[in-house]
């Protein structure tokens, strides 16, 4: 499988070279940035107050920590600023693995929570409630997230009940810098007891998600006979247009979804319902005329788009459904989740998850520097957006790390009482 170019050596930048990577991401902020009101940050203000501070970084590494806090000062998910050296890539993304904030008698420290199966942490022998105390020796504990460098290969030292270990982790080149994220199992399932279906999607891989869509037909498949189903999107990284698939599998009909709407759409004036439809994904076709006819069809016209279920015929489980989610269920996790909230197709277990659900799309800005920003919001048919403010469970359920350490998933284990009773 194709990998990304070798990753390149950061070098000085010149003060001219700042000065015009700092402009363009003005530049492309200031007209491409999703709200015109800048989330209610002032931001225009703010960078130009901050110019010559973050000018002054002559030091690569502060330079790009310091545009990069700019940027973050917008206060929405998906946005930041990086060098296409990928160095700092947040664990979830990295190495397949979210960590929770854990009190200790040493002081805050990162506890693995979601380890994904097949991710780079897994393969090293990560699991949940190991307690991160440093990365190639050096301590790494709240607030500092944890953060790897892509295509390298780490020592983690870790707490697990009274033990130290360490793990040597082994991160890939990403196949994309723009989306930087190592590659995990992205569809499983299993059935259960009872005529339970299990169906875990941890990531919808792929723009178009085509290869994504056919696994997750494959796992349904295979779930056919069982009349009810668990939908566990715990840790649920987000992803391309495969999450289509995924909401259609809930339902028999075809319905309105929800819709990404760009800022100059959304100035100009829009009607939901004449928004360009996306309604089926051309699984039956080889992938390179799959990827051709979508490319045809919506490529080169504003990237505004509405939603609506394929309309994929009855399962034995429609109406039967529980979804797990948790906090660190992002963007695409959030939205199958809000969809079937409002369509009453699901009921929703566990806690509420992370409010950041808004696309992201990069922008190169020179010197290999990349600004990642939302140009389009997404909201839901019904109205909703749950951009810094997640979905909330109808039944909360937190996530009981004692359980776990006795080898009870609590959350599932409540979410088939759940399901068994519906």
């Amino acid at each position: 499988m194709a990998r990304g170019k070798s990753i390149s050596k950061l070098t000085n930048l010149s003060l001219d070279q700042r000065r015009q990577i700092f402009d363009r991401t003005v530049a492309k902020v200031t007209k491409q940035y999703f709200d015109p009101n800048f989330n209610g940050t002032e931001w225009p203000k703010h960078a130009s107050e901050s110019r010559d501070a973050v000018l002054s970084a002559g030091d690569p590494d502060e330079f790009e920590l310091r545009m990069h806090d700019l940027v973050r000062s917008l206060k929405s998910s998906h946005t930041g600023f990086f060098h296409q050296s990928v160095r700092r890539v947040p664990g979830r993304l990295a190495i397949g693995a979210s960590f929770r904030r854990a009190e200790t008698e040493a002081g805050p420290r990162w506890v693995a929570q979601d380890v994904h199966e097949g991710g780079p942490g897994d393969s090293a022998g990560l699991k949940p409630l190991d307690m991160l105390t440093s990365i190639n020796g050096t301590l790494v504990c709240p607030p500092e997230q944890p953060m790897f460098q892509m295509g390298s290969r780490v020592e983690l030292t870790l707490r697990r009940g009274a033990d130290e270990i360490a793990l040597m982790v082994t991160i890939p080149e990403p196949r994309s810098r723009k989306q930087p994220y190592s590659e995990l199992k992205a569809v499983a399932w299993a059935r259960m007891a009872n005529a339970v279906g299990y169906l875990k999607v941890s990531i919808l891989p792929g723009q178009v998600g085509l290869d994504v869509s056919r696994a997750i037909d494959a796992a349904v498949s295979e779930l056919e006979s069982c009349d009810r189903l668990i939908l566990d999107l715990r840790g649920h990284l987000g992803g391309g247009l495969g999450v289509l698939r995924l909401m259609s599998h809930l339902t028999p009909a075809k319905l309105p979804i929800g819709y990404t709407i760009t800022r100059r759409r959304a100035e100009s004036g829009y009607d939901k319902s004449k928004l360009p439809k996306l309604d089926r994904l051309p699984t039956h076709l080889p992938n390179f005329l799959g990827v051709a006819s979508m490319v045809l069809k919506y490529v080169g016209s504003d990237p505004s788009i509405l939603l609506v279920s394929e309309g994929l015929g009855a399962k034995k489980w429609h109406g039967r459904i529980v979804t797990l989610v948790n906090e660190h269920t992002v963007s695409a996790g959030e939205m199958i989740a809000a969809f079937a909230s409002e369509n009453h197709l699901a009921t929703i277990v566990g806690t509420e998850t992370a409010g950041r659900l808004i696309p992201g799309s990069g922008f190169r800005v020179g010197q290999g520097y990349m600004l990642i920003m939302p140009k389009a919001e997404y909201i839901t048919w019904q109205g909703q957006r749950f951009e810094g403010a997640g979905i909330k469970p109808d039944l909360e359920v937190p996530w009981s790390p004692e359980a776990f350490s006795t080898g009870k998933d609590n959350q599932l284990d409540f979410a088939v009482q759940v399901v068994s009773g519906i």
